[in-house]
């Protein structure tokens, strides 16, 4: 395969990588926490307007808080990175001897010996992007590629409120079906637990590791979470 076309390849497998991140992890919070205000609310035995008032409000007011956040801490990365790369890009032309003993050294710990280290040295620092690039992933480990801060936060913002909705959904149904509004929160339990399971397994793809074992792992996390909210709950609604 050229080497263009698998670069190109694997920054769209890194980009996607990227951004189904930001979708699982702001899947997870808007479920561990809506979930948490609905089982709260259930444990204070209070009305299901109550639950989706409360849920709704959570749901936007986290997700929106969530995303600003994710934003801000984006964007000030990749301001970071700007900063170190022009600071860089001054040191390569103020001090290119020192520069290139730097990448010099730097291949010369990889393995690189004689001739074809300076080989190596003088491709590199033969181009200042390229030598720029170098220093910044082999010196500094502040990788080029930067995510997009609003795409960023717009994948978890959607995914908050999107996944997060499903703790609602069985409350919303249960205006307009008799079985919903007899079993509402049994109902909303089950459909939170599935998610959670499935928003583990997906998140394994992640980072390597067995989609059961982290389906459990994430199901027993938001479990715990919506059990300690209940009894809270409902300890709350006897002493008040």
């Amino acid at each position: 395969m050229p080497a263009i076309k698998k670069n190109h390849m694997e920054r769209h497998h890194l980009r996607s990588g990227e951004k189904l991140e930001d979708f699982v992890y702001g899947a997870i919070d808007g479920t561990v926490t809506t979930f948490a205000v609905v089982a709260g609310v259930a444990g204070a035995h209070l009305s299901p307007a109550i639950v989706l008032i409360l849920g709704t409000a959570n749901l936007l007011g986290d997700g929106f808080s969530m995303a600003a956040s994710d934003f801000l801490s984006k964007q000030s990365h990749n301001e970071f990175v700007q900063k170190e790369r022009r600071r860089e890009e001054q040191e390569v032309e103020q001090t290119p001897k020192q520069e290139k003993r730097e990448i010099s050294e730097i291949y010369r710990r990889k393995g690189f010996r004689g001739t074809l280290l300076a080989r190596v040295v003088n491709v590199i620092t033969s181009n200042k992007n390229r030598w720029v690039d170098t220093m910044m992933d082999e010196e500094l480990h502040l990788y080029t590629e930067q995510k997009s801060p609003m795409v960023s936060a717009t994948m978890t913002f959607l995914s908050f409120i999107i996944i997060g909705f499903v703790p609602l959904f069985a409350y919303v149904m249960a205006y307009f079906n008799t079985f919903f509004a007899q079993h509402t929160f049994p109902i909303a339990s089950l459909l939170t637990g599935v998610t959670f399971f499935c928003i583990g397994a997906v998140k394994a793809e992640l980072v390597g590791k067995k989609s059961a074992r982290s389906g459990f792992e994430t199901l027993l996390v938001g479990g715990a979470a919506a059990t300690i909210a209940y009894f809270v709950g409902m300890l709350l609604s006897m002493l008040l």
